[in-house]
């Protein structure tokens, strides 16, 4: 999974620009080829650092990556290692996420944070278009309001874990036939948090959290289409004791609309003429989603013809104005004629000089017209 853009630059989703720009300059600096002697790591997380500055310097960038992530446009970081994360794991599961070769990455892990949740929002077709705010239920971890989320029961509190000093970790040393092998894990004692709670919480047991019901107010922002994920920062599992929440990944499902489909950003729409209107011309009234909008036909108009009507389409996502509508014609003809409509076609048909089939005589004849 790639890196969240605000832990590669050091900073709260909460930070403003200013915080952002002086957290790019310091690790810039820190971490530039030239101030470390070509170190392959320093230079990878320098493009890794550059990369999210760039994406979170821009409000527009910053606004998208905030709604959907890693899957909003020009809000992954360019230039990263492929293998990065496959070294940390490798790092992480033995040595405890600290450097074999000393100097290590860091101390007591600290309290872990949530998981992140999936849920499903159904929208209709029109919230889709044009935004709406709707609510979600969900049922998941919260902090322990009885202990505030550390765990322990009120008037006592967390205690240094004996075992490791607070590190979270402990190093183990053994014999090898290549020597002394030293390989640090997490602490069995405290889990790697670096603390005991010698007197639990009541109420959540030591955990630090409950799981109970919560309403979220999701802002679908308009031009959304059936399958797109809005990410809520921060709504997802509380970590145990008083670790950071995980974030809520919305999944939205937009159901079908009778008159209108959606190609990209632009609606398609059919529009049912008789022959007569196709052939003469006719001047209608056409709904759409924002009014009714006046549909000039003109003569011979043949099936197949479509319409545009600019900017009567979906909103798109990055603000760029709207698509268009697309009405495709479709000329019905005429069927259960009466005995005078059926007249007044065959010499309409005579007149042009066109074949038409020869009108049906005698008693099967009038039983077929009986039933029509």
């Amino acid at each position: 999974m790639a890196a969240d853009l605000y832990d590669v630059l050091g900073v709260d989703r909460s930070a403003t620009a200013e915080d952002i720009k002086r957290a790019y300059r310091r690790l810039a600096r820190e971490l530039h080829p030239d101030a470390n002697g070509g170190d392959p790591e320093a230079e990878r997380r320098f493009k890794e650092v550059t990369a999210a500055y760039e994406v979170l310097r821009d409000p527009e960038r910053r606004r998208q990556y905030d709604l959907f992530g890693h899957t909003a446009r020009g809000a992954g970081p360019a230039g990263g290692d492929p293998f990065a994360d496959s070294v940390t794991d490798l790092f992480d599961a033995f040595f405890g996420g600290a450097s074999p070769f000393g100097g290590g990455r860091r101390g007591a892990s600290g309290p872990p944070r949530g998981a992140d949740l999936e849920t499903i929002l159904d929208l209709e077709f029109e919230e889709a278009v044009f935004g709406a705010s709707r609510e979600v239920e969900v049922r998941l971890p919260v902090p322990c309001s009885t202990c505030q989320g550390s765990g322990a029961r009120p008037g006592t509190h967390p205690e240094r874990c004996r075992e490791c000093g607070g590190t979270g970790s402990v190093r183990r040393v053994r014999q090898s036939i290549l020597g002394q092998m030293v390989t640090a894990g997490p602490c069995h004692r405290c889990g790697g948090l670096g603390e005991d709670i010698p007197h639990p919480c009541p109420d959540c047991r030591g955990e630090g959290r409950r799981t109970e019901e919560r309403t979220y107010t999701v802002d679908v922002p308009a031009g959304v289409d059936h399958g797109t994920t809005l990410r809520l920062t921060g709504r997802g599992a509380a970590g145990a004791r008083g670790g950071p929440a995980g974030d809520l990944y919305v999944h939205l499902r937009v159901r079908p609309h009778e008159r209108f489909v959606r190609d990209g950003a632009d609606l398609v729409a059919e529009l049912h003429l008789t022959m007569a209107q196709a052939a003469l011309g006719a001047h209608l009234v056409f709904p759409t989603l924002d009014a009714d909008e006046d549909l000039v036909v003109p003569r011979g108009t043949q099936t197949g013809r479509v319409f545009r009507l600019r900017g009567r389409g979906v909103p798109r996502v990055d603000g760029r104005g709207r698509g268009d509508l697309l009405v495709r014609v479709v000329v019905d003809t005429p069927e259960d004629l009466t005995a005078e409509q059926e007249d007044l076609l065959r010499r309409f048909a005579a007149a042009r000089g066109e074949d038409v089939a020869p009108e049906e005589e005698g008693f099967l004849g009038r039983i077929r017209s009986a039933f029509r």
